[in-house]
């Protein structure tokens, strides 16, 4: 695997003039796992979504390198996994078409059949291809997102209440996907479980900001 790093900077993120968190900073080079806690409100998505590129900062940088050369973020998008509740599927398309059109959308190639088959067996969902996800419990739904979000191998995979909506079956596949991605890549896990923290060597534990 080539060699990854984040560095988060002295970020701060403001809305409506109101600052959710300040002065956020740490440092992760593969393999590394880093859990994002505090309250509700405290801004765990918000920071989950900056550093996966879908926000920016306000105040504060954040630095990508991979392979030994920094890049920016729109490129660096294309090594980033990132699964969250709030991300849709599209209820009428069917699973398989679910991760052709997501790709798509994300510029990539449309994977390889073998591709396919891998995520969607390693989710449970694979004689489930061809039904519309409208019919999918949110659940499956869920197991879904990670399909998808392991399509190209991602070097860094960012999960925000990743076991939200999953039985013990569905929560079982995801430890064994989070396992796997520790091994030489980068974790990141936004979560209010302190079971789910401890999946990770390295905390950021967010401090809601006095009005």
């Amino acid at each position: 695997m080539t060699p990854v790093s984040i560095q988060a900077n002295a970020v701060s993120k403001e809305f409506n003039r109101g600052l959710i968190f300040k002065d956020i900073s740490f440092s992760l080079s593969s393999p590394a796992s880093l859990s994002i806690t505090g309250k509700n409100g405290a801004g765990k998505s918000t920071l989950s979504k900056i550093l996966a590129g879908l926000l920016s900062s306000t105040r504060g940088s954040m630095t990508y390198v991979i392979g030994g050369k920094q890049i920016g973020i729109e490129e660096f998008k294309h090594h980033i996994g990132f699964v969250s509740p709030y991300l849709n599927l599209y209820d009428e398309f069917t699973a398989i078409e679910n991760l052709e059109f997501l790709s798509r959308i994300r510029a990539a190639a449309t994977p390889p059949v073998e591709r396919k088959k891998e995520l969607l067996t390693l989710v449970g969902l694979w004689d489930r291809r061809d039904d519309a996800v409208g019919t999918f419990s949110s659940g499956m739904k869920q197991r879904l997102k990670y399909a998808f979000a392991l399509l190209h191998h991602p070097e860094v995979l960012i999960l925000d209440e990743p076991t939200s909506n999953l039985d013990e079956e569905g929560s079982e596949v995801i430890h064994r996907i989070i396992q796997e991605q520790k091994k030489s890549n980068i974790l990141i896990v936004a979560t209010n479980s302190k079971n789910e923290s401890q999946w990770c060597t390295q905390q950021v534990d967010l401090i809601p900001v006095k009005k």
